[in-house]
């Protein structure tokens, strides 16, 4: 076994372990001054070659969401333009593009739409996946202080006991193609995904790191899609090109290089529905069944590009690095889907990752304290990232009740539950439709450019939510979007599959 140290002498020595996304954050947050960073990622390094290349040839076996839907949120993408404005022009070269605030605007309000300061906070960036960490990498490469070694497998961490008997992290140990090797650092961080090993065996060798995961009750079904040549993406219509039919969400997501891609997402309880979904000409007709995507999907303007592409356990999970007060370990951190893990459906993974890279920043820049930094990350943790956790948490565990709901003939909700979807169906939801002020407000909180409850914690803002709620439905009627697609029954039978299937048991 040979020794080695992380490359430079001079500056903190910093390894992160993954070069997915969350590991080029924190590249992109902690390098390019005097520490030296190096990401140490098991996969090979992206094919020569623009983003279709990347698309149909990088292979990433520790990315299994490689190519599902993929979109950076505003709070991404405005850490992006402000830190690395060159970054974020070599994004919209490689044919990334924005959805701005306007855009996503029911039709309704576009014509009442007037530009407001801090409306270009709320843009969306979008693309492939496979472009978005081709372009990162590029960039991330070429800063000051980041080494990327590819084809390098951390098998373990190397540790100790201090006198208080908790452990600290000093390095790793990693099979390279020199041989197994020794890579000792100052600071080690893991970002390796959901099937992260290193803070995996911290645990089992007694780490007190604090766990707790739940199912997301969803399987995720995302097909990639390319337009014609001379056909453009079709408008924005009434009906939306996405929705939540409660036995199914579904949503188009634009993509660089006149790309697109369509996620099908299926209760995990709708056992039939899901076996049929895999089935490509299935998809197609599903797909062609919702009135908002039938326009994206008509032969005529697109063409699918390759199979269905499932992804499955799906769970949300919360660590933590403190326990009852004290630091589980030292010198270690983990960060992204390794710390915490959440629904895809939400879009928050990578937006996460990248806040948690600037908290961790913000706690190595503090001190050189071990204690001290790890108590600062926690903190930074539970106040930028639980609230949307926890929002997460709460509307997944309505979800898997709906889709119960939907299984379970004659079921009636309770009215403090029907109370409950009235006051978001009929109050929050067509207040926002109703009001571009409200819904910028909402959009903040979407785009985690605040605490996500705040905007309706507002008196002024919960007042006219309340007041359209009060209106009721007949009132209200010209804000209801239109039912974006068929009830149950009626896809099953289009897709040719029994209505009765999965059908649940009166509880």
């Amino acid at each position: 076994m040979s020794g080695s140290n992380v490359s430079g002498t001079s500056g903190e020595q910093v390894i992160v372990v993954g070069a997915g996304i969350a590991g080029l954050c924190t590249a992109l947050r902690l390098g390019g001054g005097s520490r030296q960073v190096t990401l140490l990622e098991r996969d090979d390094p992206p094919p020569e070659g623009g983003p279709d290349v990347a698309f149909d040839q990088w292979q990433r076996r520790g990315v299994g969401q490689l190519r599902q839907s993929h979109a950076f949120l505003a709070r991404l993408r405005n850490i992006i333009r402000d830190e690395h404005p060159g970054l974020l022009q070599d994004l919209y070269a490689a044919g990334c593009r924005d959805i701005t605030f306007q855009d996503m605007l029911p039709p309704k309000l576009q014509g009442r739409y007037v530009p407001a300061p801090g409306d270009a906070d709320l843009t969306i960036l979008t693309s492939r996946r496979t472009t978005l960490e081709l372009v990162i990498r590029r960039y991330v490469e070429q800063l000051p202080g980041v080494t990327i070694r590819s084809g390098v497998k951390v098998r373990s961490p190397i540790t100790h006991r201090d006198g208080a008997g908790t452990t600290v992290v000093t390095g790793v140990v990693a099979d390279t193609a020199a041989g197994r090797e020794e890579i000792t650092a100052d600071v080690v961080v893991d970002a390796g995904g959901k099937a992260a090993s290193l803070i995996e065996q911290l645990i089992k060798a007694g780490a007190p790191i604090v766990e707790t995961a739940e199912t997301a009750g969803v399987l995720y079904f995302t097909r990639h899609y390319r337009l014609r040549d001379g056909r453009e993406e079709p408008p924005r219509g009434d009906v939306p090109p996405s929705g939540d039919l409660g036995y199914l969400k579904f949503g188009v997501f634009p993509a660089d290089n006149r790309r697109f891609s369509i996620t099908l997402c299926v209760p995990e309880i709708e056992h039939e529905l899901r076996k049929a979904v895999m089935d490509g000409d299935t998809f197609q007709r599903i797909c062609m069944a919702m009135p908002g995507m039938a326009p994206w999907v008509d032969p005529a303007t697109s063409e699918p590009v390759g199979k269905v592409i499932g992804m499955g356990d799906l769970h949300s999970r919360w660590r933590s690095l403190m326990a009852q007060g004290k630091p589980a370990v030292l010198g270690f951190f983990a960060i992204g889907d390794a710390l915490v893990r959440t629904n895809p459906l939400y879009g928050r993974g990578c937006s996460l990752a990248a806040v948690s890279a600037g908290v961790l920043r913000r706690a190595l820049d503090s001190t050189r304290d071990p204690a001290a930094r790890l108590g600062i990350y926690d903190r930074g943790i539970l106040a930028e990232v639980k609230p949307f956790y926890d929002l997460m948490l709460k509307q997944d565990r309505s979800a898997i009740r709906r889709a119960r709901a939907t299984l379970t003939p004659d079921h009636r909700p309770r009215l403090k539950a029907r109370l409950a979807k009235s006051f978001i169906d009929d109050g929050i939801t067509i207040a926002a439709r109703s009001d571009i002020q409200l819904m910028r407000a909402m959009m903040r909180g979407f785009h985690m450019l605040e605490h996500p409850e705040a905007w309706l914690k507002r008196p002024q803002n919960l007042s006219k939510v309340l007041g359209y709620w009060a209106r009721g439905r007949r009132l209200n009627a010209h804000a209801y979007a239109p039912q974006p697609g068929p009830d149950r029954p009626e896809l099953m039978a289009t897709i040719g599959l029994d209505a009765r299937a999965d059908l649940l048991q009166a509880a």
